[in-house]
């Protein structure tokens, strides 16, 4: 049969039939076409259902690079056999990252030009987030995988952390760069439905979970409406820093007062030992008969419940004289 193929057109010059660009495949199924920021390259992943070689029950999969300018046109040179769990364009448009090889998984980033960049090591990974300013990146392990992920310094080309969000469906960076979000939703699992947040850096910054969660993503917003990341990270360093100060390292003249204040503390009586389950007594029975417990009582309700109480006392007391009078106990 005739082999499978993918050209690149230019738009615009109606009298050019001739392709720009052109790639024939052979055993192919199907195909994913990622564009990068600028649309001067192409990455081509594609998939056949059947691998000849008897390595794969999933098929074969291969990863083509072809450029506008028609100067690379062929595979992407990778260095293990083996399926292609994802490939992804930085934003800048200026590298690429891939994942690949049997497991564990070999993560590799390259330049437009197809040269190695940097190499990210091997681990049960399938998934490559790139952060929005192109500073950081997440290799993770996510669908059938444990949830492994390794946040990664592109610029100074160092791993940051390493954690893990098991059971994880879909992940997304905030526009700004800074967070990091997955979520585990409904239909695709039943149970365990919720949201993680981190940190850049790997730490874990917020969880919730749902009884049944269908779907999670951030606002969206254009990460050219926040600076550079640079300067975020700085200034969201300089929060955490501020949260987990002392409270001993105030200003000076703030200890100062501290110091002397506690320096003559105010000498307290010692109050008498209640149990545990009567110090709660007067609110408790408050609340079971309808009645305010005496500590909520006004300075009016306590002079008039006084009041009641002494005519209670002189009514039987006068009731106790007229029943001995009755009786022929009284003296003349």
């Amino acid at each position: 049969g005739v082999p499978a193929s993918v050209q690149i057109f230019a738009c615009g010059n109606a009298s050019q039939s001739q392709p720009i660009a052109r790639r024939s495949f052979f055993r192919c199924s199907t195909t994913q076409l990622k564009w990068n920021h600028g649309s001067t390259g192409l990455l081509v992943v594609v998939q056949s259902d059947v691998d000849k070689t008897n390595q794969s029950y999933y098929g074969e999969s291969k990863l083509c690079y072809l450029t506008t300018d028609g100067m690379h046109e062929g595979l992407v040179p990778l260095r293990k056999d083996g399926p292609i769990h994802d490939a992804q364009w930085s934003y800048s448009g200026l590298e690429f990252a891939v994942v690949y090889g049997f497991m564990p998984a070999k993560a590799t980033l390259f330049d437009k030009k197809c040269n190695p960049l940097l190499e990210l090591g091997t681990g049960p990974y399938n998934t490559i987030r790139w952060n929005p300013k192109g500073k950081f990146l997440c290799l993770a392990g996510f669908g059938n995988l444990p949830g492994d992920m390794a946040f990664w310094d592109y610029i100074d080309k160092k791993q940051l952390a390493t954690t893990k969000a098991e059971w994880s469906v879909t992940s997304e960076w905030s526009p700004d760069g800074c967070y990091f979000m997955t979520a585990t939703t409904a239909p695709r699992l039943q149970v365990d439905n919720g949201i993680k947040i981190f940190h850049y850096n790997g730490s874990l910054y917020f969880k919730k979970m749902f009884d049944k969660l269908y779907q999670a993503d951030w606002k969206p917003e254009s990460p050219s409406k926040f600076g550079d990341i640079a300067e975020l990270v700085k200034s969201l360093n300089l929060v955490q820093l501020e949260d987990k100060k002392p409270s001993g390292q105030g200003p000076k003249s703030t200890q100062t007062s501290i110091k002397a204040s506690s320096a003559n503390p105010p000498t307290q009586k010692p109050a008498a030992y209640r149990p545990p389950h009567a110090k709660n007594a007067s609110v408790i029975q408050a609340e079971l008969f309808g009645e305010a417990p005496a500590e909520s009582l006004s300075k009016n309700a306590l002079r008039n419940k006084k009041k009641r109480e002494k005519q209670k006392e002189k009514k039987a007391a006068s009731d106790a004289i007229s029943s001995w009078d009755t009786k022929g106990g009284s003296r003349r």
